[in-house]
């Protein structure tokens, strides 16, 4: 009899560090140049320094929903003391469309791991409408349950992270 698949989300501690369990319900895809982000893999810095495409799926165009990407590691893994460290925002996105269609709130700051493996997570909510969710004034210590919670955005509707850590060769002395 085959064992039942994990869920990489739960192996990954998404959920629990970040997320409640939730049913996905909607087709996020995540790609940094031409390379899609499936849930674990391992991107280095430099193929995150710009934004990533986002494509939401949906039915509804009367529907909107908000991006959140947090690093739950930062500064690192072993002293999460900033956790959740808000790397971007961005709300109004219509129903099959993307992140370029939406308005972006907290601007995208690159990923640059310093010390560790770090886990950056995408997370996508339904809004209840238009122009209901506004930026917050830091982005350390952002907390993605209480803000979902904030602005009445329910359990998430998709998911995906990757582990970035710092470029190999990077940093250290020079001769």
């Amino acid at each position: 009899m085959p064992r039942p698949i994990a869920d990489p989300l739960t192996v990954g501690r998404v959920i629990g560090d970040v997320l409640d369990p939730f049913t996905r319900s909607i087709s996020l895809r995540v790609i940094y140049g031409n390379r899609q982000v499936t849930t674990g893999c391992e991107l280095r810095p430099s193929q995150v320094r710009n934004q990533p495409r986002i494509e939401v799926g949906g039915d509804d165009l009367r529907t909107f929903y908000t991006l959140v990407m947090v690093d739950p590691d930062a500064p690192s893994p072993s002293d999460p003391n900033l956790r959740e460290y808000l790397h971007w925002l961005v709300t109004d996105i219509p129903a099959t469309t993307g992140a370029s269609y939406g308005q972006e709130i907290v601007c995208y700051e690159s990923p640059t791991p310093r010390m560790g493996i770090h886990r950056f997570i995408l997370i996508l909510f339904r809004q209840l409408g238009r122009q209901t969710v506004y930026a917050p004034g830091w982005r350390q210590n952002f907390n993605t349950r209480d803000f979902a919670e904030l602005y009445n955005l329910g359990l998430p509707v998709a998911a995906v992270y990757f582990n970035c850590q710092r470029e190999a060769g990077c940093g250290g002395r020079r001769p």
